[in-house]
């Protein structure tokens, strides 16, 4: 998985950067397909900076999620946070796609018919 982290408005230190990578890394728990995530820190507002994460993954379209707080790793956490719902929810859609199987549905006995 390949991980790109860009800043507009300002520098973040390595230290930041480790943190938004390492956090980032854990969404692999969640859908195992991701290709890329590229995470973008917006330091425009001092007081309240924005982070936006785009994932790439296999055989579906992007997802994004986006949030602002007084803190950077308060909006990390919030926006990693709705990204996890999103690929979940993804995760679901995508085991559900078959319909029920031969053990689910009810096959009726002659016991049922001669009544």
């Amino acid at each position: 998985m390949q991980v790109n982290i860009s800043t507009r408005h300002g520098h973040l230190g390595t230290e930041s950067q480790e943190k938004i990578k390492d956090k980032v890394l854990r969404l692999t728990r969640f859908f195992e397909r991701i290709t890329a995530v590229d995470v973008t820190v917006d330091l425009e507002h001092d007081d309240k900076p924005e982070v936006e994460i785009r994932v790439s993954a296999e055989k579906s379209d992007g997802f994004v999620a986006t949030d602002s707080c007084s803190s950077l790793l308060g909006a990390l956490d919030n926006s990693i946070h709705k990204m996890e719902q999103q690929l979940r929810k993804h995760k679901e859609r995508l085991k559900d796609h078959r319909g029920p199987g031969l053990k689910d549905q009810q096959i009726p006995t002659s016991t049922d018919s001669e009544e």
